[in-house]
């Protein structure tokens, strides 16, 4: 039996083959198979280090979940100012590009909510935590003044969410709107909102 290091790997290793076969073949017709192909492997080795296609695609999941949550909040921590963790925050939960295949993936996982009840949960999780960062952010820069908010905390965050999540869907889409876009036109929201973005934009990771 490998070693725990080794069966770790194994099993990131698996991750990123269904990804990769995701974007291919998309996620409605995914097979075990794609995903073997891809990582160059038997169906049986896949199913050593996992039970079925499903186990499979929630362990992504939940790697998307990280990059757009935990990963992100210790992001957003590096920052003291509200107005650069609102700058970090925006352009870490958008895809880097139309071939970001995490981003993608999680996007496509959209389309399982009410068809899985394990799925269904993964995005709800996700979304309460999209909703609660930009909250904490804009409650932060409202009580030291950075912010001066034009509506309910709870309404303008939820556009933040339904922004990123809307232009995030277009950028992995591959359509006419590029991540330079969705970030000049969520900034605009934000200065509308009153929660205005530093000028030049600092401390947003390229």
């Amino acid at each position: 039996m490998a070693r725990p290091s080794t069966q770790e790997q194994r099993r990131r290793e698996v991750v990123d083959a269904a990804l990769e076969a995701a974007a291919e073949h998309g996620l409605r017709n995914l097979s075990l198979t794609d995903v073997a192909n891809q990582a160059g492997v038997t169906r049986g080795a896949l199913l050593y280090y996992y039970e079925d296609l499903d186990a499979i695609l929630v362990e992504a999941h939940a790697a998307g979940m990280r990059r757009v949550g935990e990963e992100r909040e210790a992001l957003v921590a590096q920052a003291e100012r509200p107005a650069e963790q609102l700058a970090i925050a925006i352009r870490a939960g958008l895809p880097s590009g139309p071939d970001d295949a995490l981003m993608r993936l999680l996007y496509e996982f959209d389309v399982l909510a009410g068809k899985s009840p394990l799925h269904d949960e993964l995005v709800q999780r996700l979304y309460g935590e999209q909703l609660a960062l930009y909250r904490r952010i804009l409650e932060a820069g409202a009580a030291t003044g950075d912010f001066s908010l034009a509506g309910p905390v709870d309404d303008i965050a939820m556009n933040f969410v339904a922004l990123e999540d809307a232009y995030g869907l277009h950028i992995v889409a591959g359509g006419s709107i590029s991540v330079a876009d969705a970030e000049r036109a969520i900034a605009l929201f934000a200065r509308q909102a009153g929660a205005p973005l530093p000028t030049p934009t600092t401390g947003v990771p390229a």
